[in-house]
């Protein structure tokens, strides 16, 4: 088992790769841009669609009202996906070009926009009037919709880097420049789809996305098999286990599979027909991780009140609220489940034995699949019953799928639980005293050689200058006022603080920084950032009151997103970290100002 781990932690270089992949990355963070829309139009699916379930139909005046906001919202899911597929993309393609010619995301967004219509909507024409073909707008359209973001992108990034524009004299106002400066891209881009779309009409008789659909169609079905399952969310579990973001790698594959069945078992639903896909993004959030990736719920419950392990009682008491609510982060890297031989057969197989159980129920017991979806922070035995819909045999199935994934991880947690036992009984508190001064000991003697690279993202209220650069200063605490002063010079008392830091991204008045720190002083970052005319969003001590108000923020946006144990020397007890990055990819406060 350990030689087969080290073979696929072999490969985690290259899954990393996969999973910042610009062109997956765009597909992910587009579609979560419009996960909004799904979940609000799921609410108004739910309220209307549960009662039918048990006998209760509304009166039509009302069941039309609540339709009506699910389909104007639903409806067009694949147009507002374009747009921040196209969005996402073009920050991407930003990165490889000046930061003085940039793609301008909104012209690019629209032309994503006009280019995906082109290629999904047909013309109704009737006597009485004419509109759009709503068919392939919503889900069914999500395919084509990723296509014209890509397009439209990669069609910017040609003229804009080889400065191929409509250039305006230098006194003619910025915003007035980039309308022109987008003329030929746009114009290209909308030509280009135009020709495209009626060549291809006039080589098979119907629109581009109705073709994308008939070619994915057979994929999309065997994903929604048994073995197709088992690979999706094997591999999805199996990428976690070795260090690697799962769902980055496997979702955008799947996104508009997710969505589509979904909405296919609405519609089979609302025909009295059976609603048999199970590839849903209910199933995936509430069923396949249920408590995270890995389907940890039943094995947090057990680290807390099943262990003898003092060790393993501390971590699932730690744990056990997180993942309650699907962040079973602090469970996978704190037991550790991550690179743990003992749990990689539970860990990969119970999200398998979840899904299968649910497409059983689906198959041979007539339940409907999931018809709209939740917020993925739902603890996962809620989100099954709502997401079901309050179905009698989902009750039955959730009862099963807890029941086997507590035999499933079992047998594993007790070996575990006696291996950690075991360790705990041969090491004496002086011991275990040692141990822990020892580490402590490495770990501040790796950071004063410079063996361990921390590196922080924060938001500034306005723009470093340069942008690229070292802050070296001298700061003064005051301990009654629990506050620093910078100096630039030495004074007494003063400690030398040296700041490192370089500029990711500007948007308006907040700038997106990287710190790394070259001495750690009390409220380096903060101080220095706040004497440089650049103090952090949030920031109540050295801030500015006024912005953060406006931005209701109260908390400084500071985070440690990143640790690199070099360890070029000996390390001892934390050789085993040689050479390893750990990583947050998604910073609360950079989605919210920079996504």
């Amino acid at each position: 088992m350990e030689q087969l781990i080290a073979t696929i932690e072999k490969g985690q270089p290259f899954f990393n790769a996969i999973a910042r992949n610009k062109y997956l990355k765009a597909i992910r963070d587009g579609f979560i841009s419009v996960i909004p829309i799904i979940i609000f139009s799921s609410i108004f699916c739910l309220v209307a669609s549960v009662p039918n379930i048990w006998g209760f139909y509304w009166p039509d005046d009302i069941n039309n009202a609540l339709w009506k906001c699910y389909n104007y919202s639903m409806g067009i899911l694949a147009i507002a996906c374009a747009a921040t597929t196209a969005k996402h993309f073009a920050d991407a393609q930003n990165r490889d070009l000046p930061k003085n010619n940039q793609i301008n995301f909104i012209s690019c967004m629209c032309a994503a926009i006009i280019g995906f219509l082109l290629l999904s909507s047909d013309t109704i024409a009737t006597d009485a009037a004419s509109g759009f073909n709503t068919t392939y707008l919503g889900s069914k359209g999500l395919l084509t919709a990723f296509i014209a973001a890509f397009v439209t992108g990669i069609i910017y990034k040609f003229f804009i880097k080889r400065n191929i524009t409509v250039k305006m004299p230098e006194q003619v106002p910025p915003n007035i420049s980039q309308t022109f400066k987008d003329i030929i891209p746009f114009s290209v881009c909308i030509t280009v789809f135009w020709v495209f779309d009626i060549v291809f009409r006039a080589a098979f008789g119907f629109c581009f996305a109705q073709g994308v659909i008939q070619v994915f169609q057979p994929l999309f079905t065997a994903a929604d098999g048994y073995i197709g399952l088992a690979v999706i969310y094997g591999a999805m579990s199996l990428f976690w286990f070795v260090g690697v973001h799962g769902p980055s790698i496997v979702e955008p594959a799947i996104a508009a599979a997710l969505v589509a069945n979904m909405t296919d078992n609405l519609a089979a639903f609302q025909a009295g027909q059976h609603a048999s896909a199970v590839l849903t993004q209910g199933a995936q959030y509430f069923v396949v991780c249920m408590g995270g990736t890995g389907a940890t719920l039943v094995l947090v419950f057990m680290f807390c009140f099943l262990a003898k392990s003092q060790e393993m009682r501390a971590v699932g008491k730690a744990a056990i609220v997180p993942v309650c609510f699907a962040v079973n982060e602090p469970l996978l890297f704190a037991a550790p489940i991550v690179l743990n031989p003992v749990f990689f057969v539970p860990f990969v197989f119970a999200p398998i034995a979840n899904i299968w159980i649910l497409k059983i129920f689906i198959d041979f017991l007539g339940m409907n699949g999931f018809m709209y979806t939740l917020p993925w922070t739902v603890p996962g035995p809620i989100g099954t019953i709502m997401g079901l819909g309050f179905q009698p045999l989902a009750f039955v199935m959730l009862a099963i799928i807890l029941v086997v994934d507590f035999a499933l991880y079992y047998p594993f947690f007790r070996a575990y639980d006696a291996q950690k036992c075991a360790e705990e009984a041969e090491i004496s508190q002086e011991e275990l005293a040692a141990k822990n001064a020892e580490t402590l000991r490495i770990i501040n003697e790796k950071i004063r050689l410079r063996e361990i690279d921390k590196r922080y993202l924060c938001i500034t209220v306005g723009r470093p200058r340069p942008p690229e650069g070292r802050i070296e200063c001298f700061l003064l605490k005051d301990e009654q006022k629990k506050q620093v002063s910078v100096y630039h010079k030495p004074v007494p008392g003063g400690k030398t603080a040296v700041t490192d830091y370089r500029t990711l991204e500007t948007r308006g008045e907040l700038s997106l920084v990287e710190v790394g720190l070259e001495t750690g002083r009390t409220h380096q970052i903060r101080a220095s950032f706040a004497d440089l005319g650049c103090p952090l969003l949030g920031d109540g001590k050295y801030g500015r009151g006024d912005v953060n108000r406006r931005y209701g923020e109260t908390r400084q946006a500071l985070y440690a997103y990143e640790l690199t144990f070099d360890l070029p020397t000996d390390a001892g007890l934390l050789n085993y970290l040689r050479g390893r990055t750990f990583t947050v990819e998604n910073v609360p406060f950079r989605a919210k100002y920079f996504g």
